[in-house]
């Protein structure tokens, strides 16, 4: 089964893990701006620990569909000095750092982040394979078409769940070539895709590990494939979200990427519990 070696501590995806998200933009759709400041931050992390989290999943840029980009300096601002801070409190945490930018990701790497999340597949910045190269840093290598600011305007595709592998076998091959082996597929559920594309991707998770053998990562919590589906806003979609989980997993996925990890703990421990006594009785 999986594991990802980060920078040192093992990660065993043998059973599910869930990655506990920290945002410090103050314009992330679902708590923008709650835990900015290194007291929030802080207790957020320590709660999330406390439930279950096994990856802490930082970030400074909102990525939400017609969000403006955030220049370097701001974002280093928002995420570099309380990424320290929170490496140095909790210092047995597995961090990851969420940025499609090369010097972002190498300064985080360097001050407590062991995992790089990248929306972009360094199509935004050619150089981000570069900070890979350096260490043993597991890389999360997701899908987009388009960017933040065009992704959700008219996307198309013959075959997405095709396409998406295409892009995988593509990349995947790409970074193999570079050294890198510890790769998360994420196939970025919201990011250029329509609704009934997010569904026929969350069905059809389990063909990106069969065909790669790479872990899945499924980032679903309380986006709008659910809040358009329910006619709900965000605030009221963990339900939703807590029911995609669990289809996330019977279709393979190892990471669920949440806000909420006392309830998508709970769903990884049914599961697990579920697969345990899969065996049918024999009657008579």
């Amino acid at each position: 089964m999986y594991s990802l070696n980060c920078q040192g501590k093992l990660l065993d995806l043998s059973e599910p893990k869930v990655m506990g998200i920290l945002n410090f933009n103050p314009d992330s759709f679902f708590d923008g701006g709650r835990y900015n400041q290194l007291d929030a931050a802080l207790a957020q992390t320590e709660k999330m620990l406390q439930e279950g989290a096994h990856i802490i999943d930082l970030g400074g840029a909102s990525s939400r569909p017609g969000a403006d980009w955030v220049s370097e300096d701001e974002e280093r601002k928002r995420v570099i000095p309380i990424l320290a801070r929170l490496a140095e409190a909790f210092p047995d945490t597995i961090f990851s750092i969420d940025t499609w930018r090369s010097t972002i990701a190498a300064e985080a790497l360097d001050n407590g982040a062991s995992i790089l999340n990248d929306i972009s597949a360094w199509s935004l910045d050619p150089a981000l394979p570069q900070v890979l190269e350096k260490g043993t840093r597991p890389y999360i290598l997701m899908h987009m078409q388009g960017t933040p600011q065009s992704m959700q305007q008219a996307p198309e595709y013959t075959d997405v769940v095709q396409e998406v592998l295409d892009f995988f076998i593509e990349k995947v091959e790409t970074l193999r070539a570079r050294g890198v082996y510890d790769i998360v597929l994420d196939p970025g559920f919201g990011f250029g895709k329509t609704v009934a594309h997010n569904y026929q991707l969350l069905n059809h998770l389990h063909v990106f590990t069969q065909v790669l053998n790479l872990p899945v990562l499924a980032g679903i919590s309380r986006k709008s494939m659910i809040c358009k589906m329910l006619g709900v806003k965000p605030e009221n979609a963990l339900n939703g979200t807590t029911a995609l989980h669990m289809i996330a997993l019977q279709q393979g996925a190892r990471i669920l990427r949440v806000h909420d990890v006392k309830e998508a703990v709970e769903v990884c421990k049914l599961w697990e519990e579920t697969e345990k006594n899969k065996a049918i009785p024999k009657f008579g």
